[in-house]
């Protein structure tokens, strides 16, 4: 199991807005993060990304004229101590007490026009990004302890399906 916390948590009420940090949120079971604009059912439902990821990006644009702060990639959660890079499909992510996620999909395809590219210069959520699904709701706060736990593969083998 891994073990990290909640960095930060970031919404935004329209899509293609830059999403704001704010002290906590509510998870809500098979929709997402209420009040975001990118909530609703789907893989894609909560996005995560590690402010490692985002201190390294602000370091190789070396010096550009951009806010590299949480939410600049437009994810949801951004974590501190938790090695993304190794969580997988199938995983669960436990926030808090209640709200339980599974990741669904690990990176994205950047559309053409994307709006972090053309505010930032590079898009990290491609490889970077972790997106998951809601199994179980809750509130979730800034400073509310991780928890990762690899899926067994009875669960990898029904997710295939």
């Amino acid at each position: 199991m891994m073990t990290g916390r909640v960095f930060s948590i970031n919404v935004s009420v329209e899509k293609g807005q830059l999403k704001q940090m704010v002290g906590g949120a509510m998870l809500r079971a098979g929709h997402g993060v209420e009040d975001d604009a990118h909530a609703g059912p789907g893989r894609r439902q909560v996005s995560l990304l590690g402010i490692e990821t985002i201190e390294a990006a602000e370091h190789r644009a070396g010096g550009a004229d951009v806010d590299f702060r949480p939410g600049i990639f437009a994810e949801n959660i951004t974590t501190e101590d938790v090695d993304l890079r190794s969580v997988r499909v199938g995983d669960t992510i436990r926030i808090g007490a209640t709200a339980q996620l599974c990741v669904s999909q690990i990176g994205k395809e950047c559309h053409d026009g994307c709006a972090i590219m053309k505010r930032t210069g590079a898009c990290v959520m491609p490889k970077r990004g972790v997106f998951a699904v809601v199994l179980s709701g809750g509130p979730v706060r800034v400073h509310d302890r991780i928890e990762i736990r690899r899926a067994g593969r009875g669960f990898l083998s029904w997710l295939k399906r």
